[in-house]
């Protein structure tokens, strides 16, 4: 016969509000919680989620919902969200909405349904619709990564300071003496889209240069976008010396793209990628790039939520800091017109 909560009171000498403090994610004394622990493994025990649900009304389950799985941004901070969630008793349940708003519109009705207790979304739909049913059942939302200014009072959002990072990227060509840069921008109307563009039209202004829309392209964030992207600036009739590619798939494609286009980095042109290309570092060279601080946006995701679910947190924005790692993918030239 299965074990029940009387048991590992009985195992363990401890009272069942204690037992039941630890399962519902309540804090308990350390000597307490091992003692627990031990005698769950020792008598094998399973709790009975589904009568505790209806107990507490709570079902300790986290819907997220992001636009691309394949993104390996994105899996890296859903790891870290799950690692810090797991530790506090909650389950995670992915929606991979593939960038699609009806998608994502679906994928919270799914999660609703599904009785989750808060909601951490990177959002595809940049007005927020989708989150309406969410919003009117009350039930904790974080944003990651993409900021909706119209839901700052009923949502908590972590993001990097997107702008602050595309001027560090930019700084650093004009530096070098770069003046004709390309940008490889993701999909157009997105938050970080946004931001990381006014981050390169302000280092531009700064620097006195006027910007040529010849020399920006989008990618939509995929590795495809960003290889199609980089072949339309190579082609530009007045060249650029320099690129910035603003994510990592983008950045691999980008790569990718010059390849095979016989172009040699720096020698040929300077680049500035985004993200942790390491693993890549036999095939190119090693890149000048803006690094995300991937574990800490999904530990700061995990906190809000946690925090929004035990009333101590009203909705607030987090912003994380970006650094910038020199490589050897920047060539310093002669500045020209």
């Amino acid at each position: 016969m299965a074990s029940t909560m009387k048991d590992l009171a009985q195992k363990t000498g401890l009272g069942l509000a204690t037992i039941s403090k630890y399962f519902n994610g309540g804090t308990v004394r350390e000597k307490n919680r091992i003692l627990i622990e031990n005698a769950v493994q020792e008598l094998h025990f399973i709790p009975n989620e589904v009568a505790r649900s209806l107990k507490t009304h709570r079902s300790h389950v986290i819907g997220v919902i992001i636009p691309e799985l394949s993104n390996a941004f994105i899996t890296s901070i859903i790891s870290a969200m799950e690692d810090l969630l797991r530790r506090k008793n909650y389950a995670v349940i992915v929606c991979d909405c593939r960038s699609d708003a009806r998608r994502e519109k679906e994928a919270v009705d799914f999660l609703l349904n599904r009785r989750v207790d808060g909601l951490i979304n990177m959002p595809t739909d940049p007005t927020g619709a989708h989150l309406k049913s969410a919003l009117d059942a009350q039930i904790p939302i974080v944003l990651v990564d993409r900021h909706i200014p119209a839901l700052d009072d009923r949502v908590s959002t972590v993001v990097i300071d997107n702008v602050r990072a595309s001027e560090r990227a930019i700084q650093e060509l004009l530096k070098a003496g770069h003046r004709r840069i390309g940008l490889v921008l993701g999909n157009p109307g997105l938050y970080t889209t946004d931001c990381r563009l006014q981050g390169y039209l302000n280092s531009l202004k700064a620097a006195g240069i006027e910007c040529n829309p010849d020399y920006i392209r989008y990618g939509n964030y995929t590795m495809d976008g960003g290889y199609q992207a980089v072949q339309e600036l190579m082609q530009s009739e007045r060249p650029i010396t320099a690129l910035f590619i603003t994510n990592f798939e983008m950045t691999l494609g980008g790569m990718l793209a010059l390849q095979h286009m016989n172009i040699r980095v720096p020698e040929d042109l300077s680049v500035i990628g985004f993200d942790k290309l390491e693993m890549f570092g036999n095939i190119f060279p090693h890149l000048t790039l803006i690094h995300q601080p991937q574990v800490s946006i999904g530990h700061e995701c995990a906190k809000l939520i946690l925090d929004m679910l035990s009333g101590q947190s009203s909705p607030r924005t987090v912003s994380l800091s970006t650094q910038l790692s020199e490589g050897t993918s920047v060539r310093t030239i002669v500045p020209s017109d």
